[in-house]
């Protein structure tokens, strides 16, 4: 069901005059994600019109845009994602823990996001692996699965990844799993501690290299001084790492990976109310406790476009990565001898179902199959059914 209010609705009444007013401050990319959300599921990307083979009732389908920031199109790639998943669970439970950044770090970021972002990716996934190796914690050889979240829940810039981790691993002579305590995966202070120093030193490798831009009020740091005086506080803060004891069993996994992998910065069932005072919209305060911490914001239109922008990932940038015995290069051999190890059989070969799913959503008049009868381009408009005369010979008032 199409909600009251969409991302779509804001972009295509107030999208012509942002870009107007901020010409030359929007990136090609970020318009392209502007424009494809402006046509989601509209005349613009063509569709089909579906008839209902029982009492005839006919549907217009309008085509996606399959943009990954497109608030529309999450929900069926989520379903596609999660169903070749769900064959990779372990009969064991998951830990949930989540790596972020100081304020410091995120500022270098937003102006270097492809970079930025694929180090806080790699040097969360060292951590784990290299504490999880340690004999001293667990002494086993761990899987990952990765996902980054640029947003708080007001769409401000706050770059953090989400990680699902099975509570064990597979010891590093091959030969057991070792499974980690009930309701703890690893010391969340030895991660922090460790994830700082990979990181600080790997980001100011960076900056040696060149591979780091700065403008407006961060170009001082391109002088190296600087830059080493602007990281010096967080040299010796807490870098926060959060990890949550294990879900219960693997569908409450699935569930949680249903709610978080495909996540947009905003989804259209947040929104209140769209006019001329601005956006009105529903967010989490986690300052507060309770009741308390569902809260209503209203940011001007402007600002509300500008912080959707903030989180449209550089072109090709993977969000979704899988680390250890879950890497593309290891899964299947690692998963099997997994299963092995934890004398669980393993899943059912069903990749070829016995009946072709029907993707059609069933007729609302009747419950019955709907299939395609017209397909149309891109601009177009179906074609009008033809004219049924009247039987009794009257014309049509």
């Amino acid at each position: 069901m199409r909600a009251s209010l969409e991302v779509a609705d804001i972009f295509r009444t107030a999208g012509p005059a942002y870009r107007a007013t901020h010409a030359g401050h929007v990136s090609l990319h970020q318009l392209k994600v502007m424009s494809a959300i402006e046509h989601c599921r509209t005349a613009a990307l063509g569709g089909h019109v579906e008839a209902c083979e029982d009492c005839g009732h006919r549907r217009i389908a309008y085509n996606s845009c399959r943009n990954r920031h497109c608030p529309k199109c999450q929900g069926a790639a989520a379903r596609t994602w999660l169903a070749e998943r769900e064959a990779d669970l372990l009969p064991v439970g998951y830990f949930h823990v989540v790596f972020t950044v100081p304020a410091e770090v995120a500022d270098i970021a937003l102006h270097n996001k492809a970079a930025v972002y694929d180090l806080l990716f790699h040097a969360a996934a060292e951590t784990m692996l290299t504490i999880a190796a340690d004999r001293r914690h667990l002494g086993a050889r761990i899987g990952i699965t990765a996902v980054l979240h640029t947003w708080g829940s007001a769409l401000t810039h706050h770059p953090h990844v989400h990680m699902i981790v099975p509570g064990g691993g597979i010891a590093l002579d091959g030969e057991r799993w070792l499974s980690s305590r009930p309701a703890f995966l690893m010391p969340v202070r030895v991660l922090g501690t460790l994830f700082r120093r990979l990181f600080l030193a790997r980001l100011i490798a960076l900056h040696d290299a060149g591979r780091l831009g700065f403008f407006g009020s961060l170009a001082p740091l391109a002088d190296r001084r600087t830059f080493l005086r602007h990281l010096s506080p967080v040299r010796h803060q807490r870098w926060v790492v959060y990890a949550k004891p294990p879900f219960a069993g693997p569908e409450a996994v699935l569930a949680y990976l249903s709610r978080y992998t495909h996540r947009v910065a905003i989804s259209n069932r947040r929104l209140l109310a769209f006019d001329e005072t601005g956006v009105t919209f529903r967010y989490k305060d986690y300052r507060r406790d309770g009741a308390d911490r569902q809260q209503v914001m209203t940011l001007g239109t402007d600002e509300f476009i500008r912080r959707f922008l903030l989180h449209v990932l550089p072109r090709g940038f993977h969000r979704i990565r899988h680390y250890g015995l879950l890497s593309a290069s290891a899964r299947r051999a690692s998963l099997t001898r997994a299963r092995e190890l934890l004398a669980v059989a393993p899943p059912p070969d069903d990749d070829v179902p016995e009946e072709p799913i029907d993707v059609h959503t069933p007729c609302p008049c009747c419950g019955g199959h709907m299939i395609i009868i017209e397909t149309f381009a891109r601009w177009r408009q179906p074609r009008a059914p033809p004219h049924r005369p009247d039987p009794t010979g009257k014309a049509a008032s």
